[in-house]
């Protein structure tokens, strides 16, 4: 299994289209916010991860998330988050993580994510001082 994307999303809604397929409308997707007040704070962005089960596959795995304060396995890790699934060969699924992240200062964090045991996928998250 792979991971097709992973973003940080304001919404995120599923919908039937003809066929019968699925589409999912993801709105706000950001790489930066700012702060709702100022530091130290706690904020929860959702990240939408759509996983790929290729044919064949068994269909079942575990998401994990790992928030870091840098790019390497070896950076601080402030939050963490395991997810099992199934997913139908040949099909798509997502997951949706909601990371509670404590902020002692304004910066850039990454979620790590990866299924099983994959090579991380890297989405950065940039914490901006209020407007």
């Amino acid at each position: 299994m792979q991971i097709v994307s992973a973003l940080f999303v304001e919404h995120f809604e599923l919908r039937q289209a003809p066929g019968p397929a699925t589409r999912i409308d993801l709105t706000g997707a950001m790489f930066s916010m700012a702060a709702p007040s100022p530091v130290p704070v706690t904020i929860a962005p959702h990240l939408v991860a759509l996983i790929f089960c290729a044919p064949g596959e068994a269909g079942s795995g575990v998401l994990e998330v790992v928030f870091r304060k840098g790019m390497d396995e070896a950076d601080e890790q402030i939050a963490r988050n395991v997810s099992p699934f199934t997913v139908e060969p040949g099909k798509f699924t997502y997951r949706l993580v909601k990371g509670e992240l404590d902020f002692t200062e304004y910066g850039q964090i990454f979620a790590h994510c990866r299924v099983d045991r994959s090579p991380w996928h890297l989405v950065p998250f940039t914490l901006l001082p209020p407007v």
